[in-house]
This record gives C-alpha cells, sequence and structure tokens, in this order.
C-alpha cells in the first residue's frame, strides 16, 4: 500500500477529506504510528532482525579511532546498539562487551587505571550514553586499526516519511504489506475520537487484533531455523 493510498484509506475510515483531515496533521500521525509499531516489532523479533524495508545502507555505523581518545559518538537514529566492535593492527574483528556504569561498584576511570594513569591500548569493553559510545580502555595506535576502526551495529527506528515523499505517492511503508492496515486504522482513531466517536472502539479492536498478528510473526521469522522438540524434565514435589 503506498502512502497514498494509505492516506486514503484513513480518510474513508473517518469520512473525511483532504480539507477536514489536512494532509500535515495526516503526516504526522501516521509517522506516529510507524514508530511505535517499529518499536514493538524490535522488541518481538526474532533471530532474524528487523530493519525498515526503506532503508537503503545497513544499520551499522563506522567511525574512524583517535588514539588516546575514549568517547565516540556518531549521528545515526538508533533505538539500541546491538554490538560493538573494534579492528585490530592486523584488521581482525574484536567485540567488546558492553559495561554499564550505574551497575558497577567502582568508577570506570578507576577501575581502568594504573596509578591514576588511565589504561590505554585495545579496548575491551563498551558503555553507551545517548549517541555516545565510551571505550574502555581508550583505543591507541599501536594496538588497533585507526581508520575504520570502530564499528557499530544498531537497531533503528523506522524511515519516516517526509512531506515531499506524500505528494510523489509511491512510497510505501517499512514493515511486512499484512500491516498496512494497521497503520491506517492508528491513524484513523485520533480523528475519529473528535468526530465519529462511534467507530473508535471497533477501530480500536480492528488494530489490536492486527497488532498481535504482526507481533506474532515478527517473532517466529527465523522459519529457515529448524525447531527440535525436546523432553521437559518434570520435578516431582
Amino acid at each position: 500500500m503506498t502512502i497514498l493510498d494509505l492516506n486514503q484509506e484513513i480518510r474513508d475510515l473517518c469520512d473525511a477529506d483532504t480539507t477536514s483531515y489536512p494532509a500535515a496533521t495526516l503526516l504526522r500521525r501516521v509517522n506516529n504510528a510507524l514508530e511505535i509499531l517499529v518499536g514493538k516489532i524490535i522488541n518481538a523479533d526474532g533471530t532474524w532482525q528487523f530493519d525498515d524495508t526503506n532503508y537503503t545502507t545497513t544499520p551499522v555505523g563506522t567511525g574512524t579511532l583517535v588514539s588516546g581518545q575514549s568517547s565516540y559518538s556518531f549521528a545515526d537514529e538508533f533505538l539500541d546498539i546491538e554490538t560493538v566492535k573494534i579492528k585490530d593492527v592486523n584488521g581482525n574483528w574484536i567485540i567488546l562487551s558492553p559495561i554499564d556504569q550505574s551497575q558497577d561498584d567502582e568508577a570506570l576511570e578507576q577501575r581502568l587505571s594504573v596509578s591514576g594513569v588511565t589504561i590505554t591500548g585495545i579496548p575491551t569493553h563498551y558503555e553507551k550514553n545517548g549517541d555516545t559510545v565510551r571505550l574502555y580502555p581508550a583505543p591507541t595506535a599501536t594496538y588497533v586499526t585507526l581508520t575504520n576502526g570502530l564499528k557499530v551495529e544498531f537497531k533503528r527506528t523506522a524511515d519516516i516519511f517526509t512531506a515531499a515523499q506524500v505528494t510523489t505517492g509511491t512510497k510505501i511503508p517499512g514493515i511486512a504489506s499484512p500491516y498496512h492496515m494497521l497503520v491506517a486504522y492508528m491513524s484513523a482513531i485520533p480523528y475519529c475520537m473528535s468526530y465519529k466517536k462511534d467507530r473508535v472502539a471497533l477501530y480500536e479492536k480492528k488494530a489490536m487484533e492486527l497488532e498481535k498478528d504482526m507481533l506474532d510473526f515478527y517473532s517466529s521469522r527465523e522459519k529457515d531455523k529448524r525447531k527440535i522438540m525436546t523432553m521437559k524434565q518434570i520435578s516431582h514435589i
């Protein structure tokens, strides 16, 4: 379903037109519905990780390291970091372990230092804070490849629609096509809450049914992975 079809479907559900349901309001609600759904899908997806099909790049960010520098920021919109990797001087990628200062009794700067001097070399851990990743210990050119030596794999939010894309009318939502109607129902409900209250309960019911089907679909997508039935031990007390 293209954005043109989707917008018409939403207005049909509401008995609305471009005057009563303006394009800017509709765009805002469609994008809000998409971001909500993508957030839920990411929490439900199986071993096959979800990514909006409209993106033309993979959800991987690379960056150049600075010798002795611990903190690195990147501009990509992401919901969660999957892995952080460092390339050593031999060109091998090393997966770092996450570490959380709030779960540690000792300051990381203190634990990763000797006689007050911060240890540098090849990172083994990372800490995330907003759009910043801190590497511990800080990388140095002796041990790591600096140029494009940092790789961050992440989960990102929906590739939302722009006003220009609505005008063009050909872009489709980046979720599985059977659930495009879910975006329509979610975008119609706020309008109906104001002007068509008798339809709200029905559309909410339809949205809940479609959402359940969608989450079931995304949580079991690793169909090429062989399922093995095993016996569960029963404990008798």
